[in-house]
């Protein structure tokens, strides 16, 4: 069989998963047998058909699980987001058709050579500086929860960061394919790209006040500098600057400040915990409501789950219990309907993606390519790492979304774009591989 059959099959089984998860939901916030789920997961269907036309076109020899994890992983997103809101559902059902529009469009713009981008490095490089900062700017960038991530041009409003993260990844491979070398002799001057993006990093999160992004776009530089050159002495120099750099800020950000305590003491201090009172607007005031009613929430799943809309997630009023509930709290939602069973198996599809990504870059034939899959896969697995922990109080809480699930446009378009660029490389592996 080949690879694209492979991938129809794939998707095909896919389908069948999401289709039961889409109609548990449906039937059961109706409360009678209904076939009205059926247009959705038609038209959900249909986009990833599309999708896999495509790549049957133009990356004929490509990662055949790639795109059918993807397809998984929205279905789960697009389910949980029409549960906790069917508007939003909707919405994100447009995004996702966005999303692969897009795809197919960076497959046609590339499918020649993907590597001709590398000629481009410094020009990604200061384009991802500039996106990074544009929600400084006044009257462009907006202050949503209490951080800077998003910029409203017009009726349009989108997060910077997420492109600025591919465009940092794309500088990066190419930076540090013609530096490597350099860089593992280890001395002193060759430390200068470290501390710059180390001072992006502190110059963004003084800016934008948030922890999650600095950390995201840090974390893939640590791990490119460390595909690239093996020295793991620049990953803990790295470290250590940044807990140092967020350690001095944490006295003048009272953002930075805000966070840190409500992970490490949610429920002990009455200023940061504020019990529910039937008035949203003082509820989202109050720090650790979020995070405490969430650790309720995968608390209340259990090992098997409260089963696909059933769960609890609004008062007898209305009134959400977990306020951004399908943005920043997605996990929570899933956690307590599907139980620790479910919850870890959709962390188990996150963990495949990331594999199939680290297998691309490893079957990869140069150095650009190996470092641009590894630091896709990467991003991938440190954002996940970052907000999946923060919901379950292993780091701080942050902003940043769970790729591919969590309800928002600009994440969805940023990640196929990243899934884009994978399975090019990917099927130049195989083309190119000696015989």
């Amino acid at each position: 069989m080949s690879a694209r059959n492979r991938e129809l099959a794939t998707l095909f089984l896919a389908a069948l998963v999401a289709s039961a998860a889409f109609a548990s939901a449906w039937i059961s916030g109706l409360g009678v047998v209904d076939y009205g789920w059926l247009p959705w997961a038609g038209g959900l269907a249909a986009v990833f058909l599309v999708a896999h036309a495509f790549a049957r076109w133009i990356v004929p020899d490509a990662d055949p699980t790639l795109l059918p994890l993807t397809a998984l992983l929205c279905a789960i997103g697009l389910t949980f987001v029409y549960r906790i809101d069917p508007y939003d559902g909707r919405r994100q059902l447009v995004w996702v058709a966005v999303g692969v529009a897009v795809f197919v469009l960076v497959l046609v713009w590339l499918r020649y050579d993907y590597r001709v981008l590398e000629r481009y490095k410094y020009v990604f490089g200061v384009s991802a500086i500039v996106l990074l900062m544009l929600p400084s700017v006044p009257g462009l960038g907006q202050r949503v929860n209490g951080v800077k991530l998003w910029v409203d041009i017009g009726p349009l409003r989108f997060q910077p960061g997420e492109i600025a993260k591919i465009f940092l990844v794309i500088f990066l491979a190419g930076y540090l394919r013609d530096k490597r070398e350099a860089l593992a002799q280890g001395r002193l001057k060759d430390f200068g790209p470290l501390l710059a993006i180390w001072g992006g990093a502190m110059l963004v999160l003084v800016q934008t006040s948030d922890l999650g992004s600095a950390l995201l776009n840090f974390g893939i530089f640590l791990a490119m500098l460390y595909a690239a050159t093996g020295r793991l002495s620049f990953v803990l120099a790295g470290l250590a600057l940044f807990a140092g750099g967020a350690a001095l800020l944490y006295d003048k950000l009272d953002r930075v400040q805000q966070r840190v305590t409500v992970w490490l003491a949610p429920w002990t201090d009455d200023k940061v915990y504020c019990a529910i009172n039937g008035k949203l607007e003082y509820r989202q005031n109050c720090d650790s409501y979020q995070l405490v009613k969430s650790l309720y929430s995968i608390a209340n799943g259990g090992y098997g789950g409260t089963g696909i809309g059933r769960g609890t997630f609004q008062t007898v009023d209305g009134t959400p219990l977990i306020p951004y509930l399908q943005t920043d709290f997605v996990y929570s939602a899933i956690a307590q309907e599907l139980g620790l069973i479910g919850a870890a198996a959709v962390l188990l599809l996150f963990l495949a993606l990331v594999a199939r990504s680290m297998r691309v870059s490893l079957v990869a034939h140069d150095g650009f390519s190996k470092l641009l899959a590894a630091g896709l896969g990467f991003g991938f697995a440190l954002q996940t790492f970052i907000i999946v922990g923060g919901v379950l109080r292993l780091v701080p809480l942050t902003g940043i979304t769970l790729p591919f699930v969590s309800y928002g446009g600009s994440s969805i378009v940023s990640n196929f774009v990243m899934l884009a660029l994978l399975m090019l490389v990917s099927h130049r592996a195989v083309r190119t591989a000696p015989t």
